[in-house]
């Protein structure tokens, strides 16, 4: 009975938990990617985003980082179509210890225009840090 008990005790200290770091490390993201972005830097902007992402929005589904970051460069050319980004973040939900789901806004300040819209980002803990995996962007 004790050897069981030792064992639920380890299975469940190994599994982890979602934590308060977690949390603040998936900001502390964000943050890099609004600088990135600011710096006109859309490679430093990816770099929030892991390998398989797959970035969903009102023009379809694009998936991989490559493709992604494509689309990136061909609908934000140079710096003043990227203008100056903003998030807007209204809750971070864990889904287990290795996932959240983010939700929140967005707004780009450019000379000629203001865009807006919402996000729901899906995040997985990996090796090198906590990525995006999805991105439902409109």
């Amino acid at each position: 009975m004790r050897t069981s008990a030792l064992l639920v005790l380890l299975l469940a200290t190994s599994c982890g938990t979602f934590t308060g770091a977690d949390e603040r490390s998936i900001r502390s993201v964000l943050s890099e990617q609004e600088a990135a972005w600011d710096r006109g830097d859309i490679p430093g902007f990816m770099e929030g985003y892991a390998d398989t992402i797959c970035f969903v929005s009102k023009r379809g589904r694009t998936c991989g980082k490559e493709a992604v970051t494509t689309n990136y460069l061909a609908s934000y050319p140079d710096k003043a179509a990227m203008g100056d980004l903003t998030f807007t973040i209204h809750e971070v939900v864990p889904a287990g210890p290795q996932n959240a789901w983010v939700s929140g806004g967005w707004s780009l300040f450019r000379e000629a225009d203001t865009l807006g819209g919402s996000f729901a980002l899906l995040w997985q803990k990996q090796e090198s840090g906590w990525l995006i995996v999805r991105d439902h962007t409109n």
